[in-house]
């Protein structure tokens, strides 16, 4: 189980990038930390989810 924004979700292996797009996420607009530490956008792709992770993704809004 991966925790994501405070809810559990059961998940195969998968890296966060296929699960961000997978769940339509705009990557470009988002920051992801994963236990504790920010991940870089570079790095989504060979980032590995693995159970007992904890992710918060956050969506950047514009507004005036």
């Amino acid at each position: 189980m991966v925790k994501v924004n405070g809810k559990e979700i059961r998940i195969q292996e998968i890296t966060l990038w296929e699960y961000l797009k997978q769940e339509g996420y705009q990557t470009g607009r988002i920051a992801v930390e994963c236990n504790g530490a920010i991940v870089p956008k570079e790095e989504y792709a060979e980032k590995i989810l693995q159970d007992g992770d904890v992710l918060e993704i956050v969506s950047f809004v514009g507004g005036g």
